[in-house]
């Protein structure tokens, strides 16, 4: 079901089909844990220019039959590398998801964390597949739904070979 799935550099261009991607309710209902509003592009140009210009960051594009789909991100929080990943929702369903994130896994030295909506049942099966493993639970307000939402820690542990999906 996985087509050829390729990780990249972003580039400028890309950063249109993001905006456009997060334009789907259902996409940041599912993630719950996105901006403020998915609308406001100029909030949407000053995370990107942050996240794009902050050395501390791996970003990818990532592309399904020569297509952009969305991205991968891994990123410091605290003294942890957390993941995060952003997928067209009409190419949900395909494993670009776990095709990306396996990749861009292959670069990172371990441990990896990633935090989830407990009811985010695709993408934990995502991260399962990866090599993540439940290590605590967290709440916080989400933005995509306007309420506080209870979220899994997930870790990808040092001693996980890198992999391909499992």
């Amino acid at each position: 079901m996985t087509s050829d799935v390729r990780l990249r550099q972003v580039r400028e261009d890309d950063l249109v089909e993001f905006f456009l991607h997060q334009q789907d309710p259902e996409a940041n209902r599912m993630a719950a844990f996105g901006p403020a509003d998915p609308s406001d592009h100029r909030e949407f140009a000053r995370h990107w220019a942050r996240v794009l210009t902050n050395p501390a960051n791996r970003v990818r594009t990532v592309e399904a039959d020569g297509e952009v789909v969305g991205y991968v991100s891994a990123f410091p929080v605290d003294d942890q590398t957390e993941v995060s990943y952003w997928i067209d929702p009409q190419r949900w369903g395909r494993g670009h998801a776990t095709a990306a994130l396996a990749a861009l896994l292959r670069e990172l030295p371990r441990p990896v964390r990633a935090r989830a909506a407990k009811d985010n049942v695709a993408s934990l099966a995502v991260l399962r597949k990866c090599g993540f493993v439940v290590v605590g639970a967290d709440s916080g307000y989400a933005h995509g739904r306007g309420t506080e939402v209870e979220e899994w820690l997930l870790e990808l542990p040092a001693d996980t070979p890198d992999l391909g999906t499992h």
